[in-house]
């Protein structure tokens, strides 16, 4: 299954927003991939991503 995850980030002073489709089993795992991503390709932390809404994709 496929889900699009929504959010931003904080990159130096400023939120940046991002939207990501993962393949995952459920919208947790889906959390935590979109988590890994974006912490490992922009160097940030997870206190700093705020995700806001995840949805499953046909």
């Amino acid at each position: 299954m496929k889900y699009e995850v929504k959010g931003v980030f904080r990159n130096g002073m400023v939120w940046m927003p991002f939207r990501k489709v993962v393949e995952a089993h459920s919208e947790g795992f889906a959390r935590e991939k979109v988590y890994s991503l974006i912490g490992s390709n922009h160097k940030v932390r997870r206190n700093l991503i705020k995700i806001e809404s995840v949805e499953l994709v046909e």
